[in-house]
């Protein structure tokens, strides 16, 4: 169980680098006029977004996992809290995956004001998140 913790860890760690990093480059491609940058900024978030995924993908498979090892934990409120952040988490991270495919396809996008407001979203939850599981309030 102490090895599925430690590569959860590891997993949110790599999701979490890519959700605080994707917004910021989301303002600087919206303040990009030229094609190069734009071809650019494309295929960097593209990238980023893919190492995202399997960084999502990884973390929510080891996170299933410990649930499975220690289904006590459902029966906590903490828990609850904890998996209703995590699901605002995918949201997120959804959402960073239509902006991405807006920027590509050449789509409407929020103006970079917006994108810095949205680039604190991740931050809030990972402080939520990392509250509940170490203080455990109810």
């Amino acid at each position: 169980m102490l090895w599925l913790k430690a590569f959860h860890i590891v997993f949110v760690v790599a999701w979490f680098a890519g959700l605080f990093y994707l917004p910021r480059l989301f303002i600087y491609h919206a303040q990009s006029s030229d094609t190069l940058s734009h071809a650019r900024f494309v295929v960097m978030e593209r990238r980023l977004l893919g190492i995202t995924h399997i960084g999502a993908a990884l973390a929510l498979t080891c996170g299933v996992g410990l649930l499975m090892l220690a289904p006590g934990f459902l029966q906590q409120g903490w828990m609850h809290a904890k998996l209703g952040l995590v699901a605002a988490l995918i949201g997120y991270h959804g959402w960073c995956a239509k902006i991405a495919a807006d920027f590509r396809l050449g789509r409407q996008i929020p103006g970079s004001t917006w994108l810095r407001w949205f680039n604190e979203i991740p931050g809030l939850l990972l402080i939520g998140i990392v509250c509940l599981v170490v203080v455990k309030p109810f």
